[in-house]
């Protein structure tokens, strides 16, 4: 029997070159070519000496909406952001483009990763409307692969047996407070600390199955 492979202890080759980074945005609906991006938070990652994947940093900005957008006021119920909030301090789309990314290039840089990946619950939402702020703009240095994304979705409903986030989290024995729910940042640190349970979860795994595969077997005791 060929032992079981263990995954990589390495940042740089655990995800095959790609940085894991967890996304959340805060819309004004659910086009993103027609509304509004009004929060996003970025939640980097990092991995210990025994393999561990870890929270290192989060990263967030209120984002000014883009001229002609739209913002559906039952989005703002749920979420409670207020755009014309005196002290809410929003850069406009490139400027908070910007604030997100290059900490996440100088992350997936001291790590020696090739390019950054989505993380997000319900990912492709997260994605859309980053590409659509990235193609307004017109920005050219997104660290972004532009289409693959892990899903922590599909991740926590293979692990866990849920897919609503909260639920997950519950189920995972992590904290999840509905109060605070629909902020970028509470809710990008808290896919995050799902991801990372998964991610650990599985390598716990592997390496349990390799320890019981190196285990002698009756025969290999019976021919000692």
């Amino acid at each position: 029997m060929n032992p079981t492979p263990l995954p990589s202890a390495s940042l740089s080759d655990r995800f095959r070159g790609f940085y894991p980074v967890v996304v959340d945005v805060e819309t004004g609906g659910f086009d993103c070519e027609g509304d509004a991006l009004l929060e996003i938070a970025a939640v980097l990652l990092d991995m210990t000496a025994d393999g561990r994947l870890v929270r290192k940093q989060t990263v967030s900005s209120h984002v000014v909406p883009f001229p002609g957008s739209n913002i559906d006021p039952r989005a703002l119920e749920i979420t409670g952001i207020d755009p014309t909030h005196p002290l809410r301090a929003a850069l406009d789309e490139r400027e908070a483009l910007d604030h997100i990314f290059d900490p996440v290039r100088k992350a997936m840089k001291a790590v020696d990763c090739t390019r950054a990946v989505l993380v997000g619950h319900n990912a492709a939402f997260d994605l859309s409307f980053v590409n659509a702020a990235i193609r307004r703009t017109g920005h050219k240095r997104s660290p972004f692969h532009p289409f693959s994304t892990f899903d922590t979705v599909s991740l926590a409903g293979l692990a866990f047996g849920q897919t609503v986030l909260g639920k997950a989290l519950h189920v995972a024995g992590l904290g999840w407070d509905s109060k605070s729910a629909h902020s970028a940042v509470y809710d990008a640190e808290q896919t995050a600390d799902l991801f990372c349970a998964i991610v650990n979860r599985w390598r716990e795994l592997h390496l349990t199955a390799a320890d019981f595969e190196a285990r002698p077997t009756i025969e290999t005791v019976a021919a000692d």
